[in-house]
């Protein structure tokens, strides 16, 4: 616990370490190796406050979701009318500093590893998992920030410059395929969470698709169907609760536990008064929060879905309040996504839904664009789509419906958002299929701007290494 607590409060990139958590006093043992890897999965997974802020941030953006209300408004407020600037503090603390600490973690583990005494099976194993752990805190910094310095050891400088957009992309990819042989297969796994090759290859197939390589993308994706280990939850309602969360859909899953740090979107998503949901009986437990910060659906993404989605049905658009009346959330901009269904264990703000990195669903989506982007409307895209829409009670969709590239990408626009919302991928989704500046400017958003696809570097990051480029437009 001692070492967790001294990794995790370190500065980015301070890599001294002192006394007895010195490598040459504590590194040289498996258990030193596996406290600085667990430290490493800390940093590196979305857990707790940290994962909360970053969903909100992806979304808060985007044309699904917008913010009222509570301490966070100060920072969406900025989100939602793209005015956010270096000093946002979310963006410094939990999508700069927090990635960049589970970067050092890993490299403290890859740079003393070999003074372990270890087996070459558990060096392997180690050694594979701080890779694929660094791997995913870069292809995130990548994602908000475009290339940042490449730290690939604690003993380079402590100021570097932004690496090449070309280097940045290279490394991550490089990395993820390098250790899926010595990743477990998933279900070997040392703990549920924990990296396997199942994981490297739907992240490796994610960064390939939102860098749009397309083939690469197609191909991958492929890979972790040809696994045969994953599929679709039956019901799509049911997945996201906690008795049903470890289940063969979730690839890359971030544990929460509700009595730490744990899921606390919920909190925000409950209507004012929140006493029943009249369609489901849910009630309002005294062990739960509602929090003044309310988080609502935008009207026009909530009418977007078709007659009969499923996946409509955890989106709530009544409630009975306190008083016993039902109250309508339609017509102003108010459903609620009750996506993380509340924990019956659930302790005040922690929930304990575990968040999911990367389902299935978005493995066959991810490889139904690719091949739509390489080949046009194609079979086998709208084979993959259909999988998605049949597990929400839809009709299937016909390749004569699509004339375009474009008509099926847009389709495809529109089914993320109906597959993933509350998720943190919709940013992410617009940046690459085009729309997200477009769409802004549409919701009235005048100060929405083509540099906005990439955040600021954080002013205390630029403030603490001369050698990093801000941004254009920042």
């Amino acid at each position: 616990m001692l070492l967790l607590f001294a990794v995790s409060c370190e500065e980015a990139l301070d890599e001294e370490l002192f006394s007895q958590l010195a490598p040459e006093n504590y590194l040289t043992t498996e258990e030193g190796v596996v406290s600085v890897l667990n430290a490493a999965y800390a940093e590196s997974y979305f857990t707790g406050y940290s994962a909360h802020s970053v969903r909100n941030i992806e979304e808060w953006c985007t044309d699904i979701e917008w913010e009222t209300g509570g301490g966070e408004n100060l920072t969406a407020v900025l989100m939602i009318g793209f005015t956010w600037d270096p000093a946002v503090g979310w963006m410094y603390g939990d999508m700069w500093q927090k990635p960049y600490r589970g970067i050092r973690n890993a490299n403290i583990v890859l740079d003393n590893i070999e003074n372990a005494g270890l087996s070459d099976e558990a060096m392997k194993s180690y050694s594979a998992q701080a890779r694929f752990l660094r791997a995913l805190s870069y292809s995130h910094l990548y994602h908000w920030f475009g290339p940042v310095p490449l730290r690939k050891s604690t003993l380079d400088a402590l100021e570097l410059p932004r690496a090449s957009k070309d280097d940045m992309e290279a490394f991550i990819a490089s990395e993820l395929l390098a250790v899926n042989p010595d990743l477990p297969a998933p279900g070997n796994e040392a703990a549920y969470g924990r990296a396997t090759n199942g994981a490297a290859r739907a992240l490796l197939t994610k960064f390939y698709l939102n860098t749009k390589q397309w083939q690469k993308a197609a191909d991958m994706a492929q890979e972790v169907i040809a696994m045969g280990t994953y599929s679709l939850y039956p019901v799509y309602e049911d997945m996201f609760k906690v008795q049903n969360e470890r289940n063969n859909e979730y690839i890359l899953a971030y544990p929460q536990i509700p009595d730490a740090p744990g899921n606390n979107y919920i909190n925000g998503a409950f209507p004012g008064g929140f006493a029943k949901d009249p369609r489901t009986g849910l009630t309002f437990q005294n062990s739960w929060r509602n929090w003044a910060a309310q988080y609502r659906l935008y009207d026009r993404f909530y009418e977007s879905f078709e007659p009969g989605d499923l996946r409509l049905n955890l989106i709530i658009d009544e409630y009975i309040n306190n008083a016993g009346d039902t109250v309508s959330l339609l017509g102003n901009n108010n459903t609620r996504s009750f996506k993380y269904w509340p924990d019956p264990n659930g302790l005040g703000n922690e929930h304990g839904n575990d968040i999911p990195g990367i389902r299935y669903a978005d493995i066959l989506l991810s490889r139904a664009e690719a091949l739509n982007e390489i080949n046009g409307p194609n079979q086998e895209s709208i084979d993959l789509i259909n999988q998605v829409r049949n597990r929400a009670g839809l009709e299937n969709v016909n390749l004569a419906d699509f004339g375009s590239t474009e008509a099926l990408r847009m389709h495809l626009l529109n089914e993320r958002g109906w597959e993933f919302y509350n998720e943190g991928k919709r940013r992410e989704d617009q940046i690459r299929m085009g729309t997200f500046i477009s769409s802004a400017q549409e919701r009235g958003i005048s100060n929405a701007r083509p540099f906005h696809v990439l955040f600021p570097i954080p002013q205390a990051a630029m403030d603490s290494n001369p050698m990093l480029i801000q941004n254009e437009g920042y």
